[in-house]
């Protein structure tokens, strides 16, 4: 378990910016130290885990220190595939979603770090749900892989412009898109 966190770790945890890290630090609002000879901040984990509490911010980021991964896809055979590589894989923690509403809810609660995001839902598609996530400063973080059979370069397009950090064409190679997942994550 990871004793000492930098602002950038604090930050992916606490899911806001490094810089809102650094100013909680310097006005002494989250503690910790720096360390010796340099500029480096450095907050111990008990130290995090105060803060977190005192700003309602949710701990569960701290605790499997695994990278959390929603998968939203109205095709319970991908779903279950995702699901069966990602859990096997062993760094990430998954839940799923079939439509978009519930895909809103599961990330207001979940706080993922990744969602890999059907094009085409029952109830609405997914540029509407990548511009939503991305109004949001609460995920500012969150990546985002489209994943569908059914676009054209356009419509790549409008979706790398509506916020989705990656496009994947169904159907598409499973061990290829976790590393890409890994590569997004840098886990």
């Amino acid at each position: 378990m990871k004793t000492v966190f930098t602002t950038g770790e604090a930050a992916d945890i606490c899911k806001v910016s490094q810089q809102t890290i650094i100013r909680c630090f310097d006005s002494g609002r989250l503690k910790g130290f720096r360390v010796p000879g340099s500029r480096f901040r450095r907050i111990p984990r008990d130290a995090l885990v105060a803060f977190m509490k005192d700003n309602q911010i949710p701990i569960e980021g701290l605790d499997s220190g695994k990278s959390k991964v929603l998968v939203v896809d109205d095709d319970p055979e991908i779903v279950e595939l995702f699901v069966d590589v990602l859990e096997r894989d062993g760094r990430f923690e998954i839940r799923t979603a079939s439509t978009g509403y519930d895909a809103g809810m599961i990330t207001q609660e979940f706080m993922p770090d990744l969602i890999i995001l059907d094009y085409m839902l029952p109830d609405i598609n997914g540029n509407v749900v990548c511009q939503t996530i991305r109004k949001n400063p609460n995920f500012e973080h969150t990546k985002i892989i489209i994943v569908s059979g059914v676009v054209n370069q356009d419509e790549i397009n409008d979706l790398l412009k509506a916020g989705a950090d990656d496009f994947v064409k169904k159907p598409f190679n499973i061990e290829k898109l976790v590393g890409r997942i890994g590569e997004l994550l840098v886990v």
